[in-house]
């Protein structure tokens, strides 16, 4: 009987007893304070963030606040605008606040017309001064029997002077363009009631 030792046996079983540094990779413990890693296992979730360093971002730009003082008003320029549509309507108030203190209807204050002196004709504008009276004080119904066409002019310039108004505060030019066919119209309407005023049947526009 062989007393040595049997060969394979003598060998020493190197997952038994391995060698410091060459045994296989242990995985790290899981974290308790972070349960998905105990889940998941070892992986790069588990390596320190200087392993894998991200490369520099590029940095967002943050807006500015624009913290510069809105431009101060063009007053001066405004004021010469509105200079003269207020000058205008000066006149013109106080062309009426005349008319309106001191009464058309009583004879001596005003010139006659000279086409109605000469020839008994009324003209487009005979009565005005007292349409503009009858006006001021609030009769509107003498107004227009007085002058139809003037007391429609009233309403009119009021109209044109607020917008020529609004168009100066607002910097633009005041551009009223009338055709051609347009100032045909307004003499053809002249004309017809200059000869209907001057007619029997139309003494309801004459003064």
């Amino acid at each position: 009987m062989d007393a040595s030792p049997n060969p394979s046996s003598a060998q020493p079983d190197p997952a038994a007893s391995p060698r410091p540094g060459t045994g296989p990779a242990r995985a790290p413990a899981p974290d308790p304070a972070r349960p998905e890693t105990a889940r998941r296992g070892a992986g790069p979730w588990t390596m320190p963030p200087t392993v894998c360093p991200t490369p520099d971002a590029a940095p967002v730009p943050v807006p500015v606040p624009d913290t510069a003082p809105p431009p101060p008003p063009d007053t001066p320029g405004r004021l010469r605008r509105l200079a003269v549509p207020a000058g205008v309507i000066a006149a013109v108030g106080g062309a009426f606040a005349y008319v309106g203190a001191v009464d058309p209807n009583e004879s001596g204050h005003y010139p006659v017309c000279p086409l109605l002196r000469l020839t008994g004709v009324l003209c487009p504008g005979c009565g005005g001064l007292r349409s503009a009276h009858a006006f001021i004080t609030g009769d509107l119904g003498a107004a227009l029997s007085a002058n139809a066409i003037a007391t429609v002019g009233y309403v009119l310039f009021a109209a044109v002077w607020v917008l020529w108004l609004t168009r100066a505060w607002r910097g633009r030019p005041l551009r009223l363009a009338l055709a051609p066919a347009h100032w045909w119209a307004v003499g053809a309407v002249l004309t017809v009631f200059t000869v209907v005023r001057n007619l029997p049947f139309g003494s309801a526009l004459a003064p």
